[in-house]
């Protein structure tokens, strides 16, 4: 038997292993090859767990193989190649080989390698990608009041996320504009930090409006990372006068109440009286304007000044006394009153004509019969009358002068 020189033997080691290589680094899919694996890309966040997967459609008793981005291996089989705790057996049958890399960590990303040792070598490659979870947002730019009209500018910044996270602002339910998104890489780190300004001209009616700084990112779900901002807005008064009653009466007690609707509160209150003086009997108390005994005299319009310190403003309230020997009510208990009287002069309406149908009645049923007596009467005197009058005489008592001129025979 003739045996190869050392050379050509040694040509052909390096041929195979040359074949070998280039069979473990590349991706060749053989359409229809029942021993070629098959694996699937897979992402997952920093701190998650991931799952990888190789599967054969056949089995020829080869073993399947996981290899980490370092073309370490990992798992041969069932057997544990790498001293990694995190990397764990999940699944190991002839045409199946599971693994899961628990804590993922930014340095696991990369291309996974699936082999299974036949001839030749069979491979398929798994990316993961590993999102860096974007931290809370902080909102700054806002420590102090604002007036009303002027502008406050809030920034929000987010560190840590991979790719980069979007910041959205949010005034109540409506989302706002903001600046675009500035990006700034971390060193050393693939994680980036990302800020957004937004700027405002408040109004009063944005007083203890909260503001809503909210991070969009594949990593989470909407609305699990967000910080929020009440505004404070400082604005002057907005005077108006309540009365105590809206029937004020001669001769009763009553107060003007002054209300500021400011922020800050009202620390001053100044009344006065409109072409006059204020009465003698009414005393100034605070925000309040009391009238110990009303008179007519006290007729006028009046006027309050609030201020609170960043302004004042001033309302008015015209006093009208109503005479106390008026019966004067509210409208809608006279209303009332008006429909109880409807109803009880209703009811009396309808008792007297009843009445007087009952009479009616009873008078019909009387002449009625009295007319029948009449005739009956009439009737039996022209039994023994010649003529109508006699009729008439007989029928009122005649008949007795009749019986007496009866002949009575023995």
């Amino acid at each position: 038997m003739a045996f190869p020189s050392a050379p050509s033997a040694l040509w052909s080691v390096s041929l195979l292993t040359v074949l070998f290589a280039a069979a473990v680094h590349s991706n060749i899919v053989y359409d229809d090859d029942p021993l070629q694996p098959v694996t699937s890309d897979e992402t997952v966040s920093v701190g998650g767990t991931v799952t990888l997967t190789c599967r054969v459609a056949e089995s020829d008793n080869s073993s399947l193989q996981w290899s980490n981005t370092a073309q370490q291996t990992l798992y041969f089989g069932e057997k544990r190649a790498l001293r990694d705790n995190r990397i764990q057996l999940y699944r190991s049958t002839p045409t199946e080989l599971s693994i899961t890399i628990a804590e993922v960590q930014l340095s696991d990303e990369g291309e996974y390698t699936c082999s299974i040792f036949t001839m030749p070598v069979r491979t398929a490659r798994a990316t993961v990608t590993v999102l860096g979870v974007p931290g809370k947002p902080q909102i700054s730019g806002f420590e102090n009041e604002v007036l009303e009209g002027g502008k406050v500018t809030l920034t929000c910044t987010s560190t840590g996320s991979k790719p980069p996270a979007r910041l959205r602002w949010y005034k109540g339910d409506q989302e706002l504009e903001g600046r675009p998104d500035v990006v700034e890489s971390v060193p050393d780190e693939p994680t980036y930090n990302v800020s957004s300004e937004l700027t405002l001209e408040v109004s009063r009616s944005d007083d203890n409006t909260v503001i809503t700084c909210a991070v969009d990112h594949p990593s989470l779900a909407p609305g699990d990372k967000r910080s929020d901002q009440t505004l404070r807005v400082s604005y002057s008064p907005n005077v108006q006068i309540q009365p105590e009653s809206d029937l004020p009466r001669e001769g009763e007690k009553f107060y003007l109440e002054c209300v500021g609707n400011s922020n800050p509160e009202p620390i001053s209150f100044t009344w006065e009286k409109k072409d006059g003086e204020l009465p003698q009997l009414a005393k100034v108390d605070g925000a309040l304007l009391r009238f110990e005994m009303l008179n007519k005299s006290d007729n006028g319009v009046y006027l309050c000044r609030a201020d609170n310190g960043i302004g004042q403003s001033q309302g008015e309230y015209t006093l009208l006394v109503q005479d106390a020997a008026e019966n004067i009510a509210d409208p809608t208990a006279m209303s009332t009153s008006s429909g109880v009287d409807h109803a009880v002069i209703g009811g009396v309406v309808a008792v007297i004509v009843f009445i007087l149908l009952c009479l009616l009645i009873v008078l019909g049923r009387y002449l009625i019969r009295h007319k029948g007596t009449y005739l009956t009467h009439e009737a039996k005197g022209s039994d023994d009358a010649p003529d109508a009058d006699t009729a008439i005489i007989n029928a009122e008592g005649g008949h007795s002068g009749a019986e007496d001129k009866k002949e009575y025979f023995i």
